[in-house]
Formats: C-alpha cells, sequence, structure tokens
C-alpha cells in the first residue's frame, strides 16, 4: 500500500468515456490514461461521480478499474470512488471488492437521506473500520443535500482510524479553513472545486482532484506544484487563464462540459448517459474556444 500523501497534489476524477452505442470506450479510456500520467498528474480517481458511476452496472465497473489499472502502469496512484447512503450495503461491498492495485479509497458522505452530524460520523466510524485502503472522505453538500461541517471532519480525523483526509468541495472557504487550521498533522485537504484550489492551496491545502484537469493536466497539475513550493505569484496566471474555462465545464452539468472538451482535444467523443444529455451547442461552442485558447497559453518554468 502506498502512502496516503501519495494521494496529494493533483488528482483527476477521470471521466468513462462512452462510444456511440453507450458502452464503455476502452481505448478512449487508454489514451485518456495515458493524457493524465505523462503530463504530471500524481492520482487518478475513478468511479466518482465524473466517472458517471451511477450509471454503470458491476460488470463494466470492474471493466473500467481494471482498464485504468493496466494502463496506468503504476505511474500514478489511484483511488476507487466507493461511497453511498446505505452504511451496512457500503460496509459489506468494502469487505469483498478486490482492491489490488488501488492505493485508496473516495467515499462520499451519505446523501439523499440527509443524516445528522452524529449519523455522519457514524457512517465513516463504520467505513473506517474495514476499508483496506486509506479512505479519503468527500463532502459535496450540493450533491448530497447535508453539509459535512468542519466539527464532524475533525471529529472523524481525530477519532477514525485510516482516515486519509477529505475532499472539500463545500465551497466555504471560512469551513475549509478551519479545517486546515485544527486538523491533525498527516490529515490531507484537498479542493474538490476547481475555481477554489488556487486559494484553497495558498490557505495551507494539499492538493485537488480535478475534473478539468481531464482535459489539461499540465497546466492544473504545474499550477498546484507551484502551490505547493510558495510560487504563488507563478500560479496565479495559469489559474486566471483556466477560470473562464472551468466555469463553462459546469455551465451545462459535469461531466458533459469536460466531455466537450475532450472530444475538441480529440481524446474521446462527448457521449454521456441519461439522465445526463450533452451540453447545449452554444455552450459546446464556447468551451471550443477556450480549448484552443488553453491549448495555445505558453506555461512559464
Amino acid at each position: 500500500m502506498k502512502e496516503s500523501r501519495a494521494l496529494s497534489g493533483t488528482g483527476v476524477a477521470i471521466i468513462t468515456p462512452f462510444d456511440v452505442t453507450g458502452s464503455p470506450d476502452i481505448q478512449a479510456l487508454r489514451r485518456l490514461v495515458d493524457h493524465l500520467a505523462e503530463n504530471g498528474i500524481d492520482n487518478i480517481v475513478v468511479l466518482g461521480t465524473t466517472g458517471e458511476s451511477v450509471t454503470l452496472n458491476d460488470a463494466e465497473q470492474r471493466l473500467v478499474i481494471d482498464t485504468v489499472i493496466d494502463q496506468n502502469a503504476k505511474r500514478c496512484a489511484i483511488m476507487v470512488g466507493m461511497g453511498g447512503n446505505n452504511t451496512a450495503a457500503l460496509e459489506q461491498k468494502m469487505k469483498s471488492f478486490d482492491f489490488t492495485g488501488i492505493d485508496g479509497i473516495l467515499s462520499v458522505s451519505p446523501y439523499y437521506n440527509k443524516p445528522t452530524q452524529e449519523g455522519i460520523f457514524r457512517h465513516y466510524e463504520v467505513l473506517s473500520n474495514v476499508a483496506p485502503r486509506p479512505l479519503m472522505l468527500y463532502n459535496v453538500p450540493g450533491r448530497t443535500g447535508a453539509n459535512m461541517t468542519a466539527d464532524t471532519t475533525l471529529r472523524i480525523a481525530e477519532e477514525c482510524k485510516n482516515i486519509a483526509g477529505i475532499k472539500e468541495a463545500s465551497g466555504n472557504m471560512e469551513q475549509i479553513m478551519n479545517i486546515i487550521r485544527n486538523k491533525p498533522k498527516n490529515f490531507l485537504v484537498i479542493s474538490g472545486d476547481d475555481a477554489l484550489t488556487l486559494p484553497i492551496l495558498a490557505a495551507g491545502g494539499d492538493g485537488v482532484i480535478s475534473v478539468v484537469a481531464n482535459a489539461f493536466p499540465q497546466h492544473f497539475s504545474t499550477m498546484v506544484q507551484f502551490c505547493m513550493e510558495n510560487r504563488i505569484q507563478d500560479a496565479l496566471p495559469i489559474h486566471n487563464a483556466m477560470l473562464e474555462f472551468t466555469r463553462l465545464m459546469f455551465a451545462d452539468g459535469s461531466p458533459g462540459g469536460i466531455k466537450a472538451a475532450l472530444k475538441v482535444l480529440g481524446i474521446c467523443e462527448e457521449n454521456v448517459r441519461l439522465p445526463l444529455v450533452n451540453v447545449r451547442p452554444e455552450i459546446f461552442k464556447a468551451i471550443e474556444h477556450e480549448t484552443h485558447t488553453l491549448k495555445r497559453f505558453h506555461i512559464k518554468a
């Protein structure tokens, strides 16, 4: 097992490409893994929200995981998304799942049920006792319907074993800074919001799990590296250059936006699975323009 520090730096929530029939496009997935591994990415998160994991059946999920592990060839650390709102079922899944080749688990806070903070704590307490790899918490209240407070995050970090850190996507900088200020030494605070990555790292965060970096891994990983080296003034031009592209990635929902950009780059088609649909033509045109603009952007060493 790799140290949990391998889960810091620049991570990518990798998409799942689909062909015209709607099946996973394995050759496109292999191209994308190479695109990431060859351009500065530290870790890849497979079967996250961006990977449309909830629309994949068990066989497809296993195929995607095995393909990423094989193509990656140990160049990047690999995390697998494994979360849910049925604690007992998730506990059993972790006990029976084959984690060969996987370095960490990203587990989203329970959604839809809207548990109390005590319920969220107890959920992760159960998972931490069975997870065979370092477990990364994932707070994304915009999708789950329930925020995991800083106090709950810190309690989990202090009282539960095998917790590597948190992917924080609350968008609440005060909450995130509170976690950074009071966390245990080796507990990672990872940005879950592309647009807030620079300020989170400037405040003492440890990395990002990015959507945008599917398309522009070198841009994003360089910006993150600059921030980690306290070269904020060098990171700012890259951050500013990517802002409009980042906004467009979520204008019609994710991963429709990033798949449109990857189509422009010739890596895969833009197909998504229902209930998601492709971005509107006018958004695609704007993404196309920003993609070509970013391709021309010069990254200073």
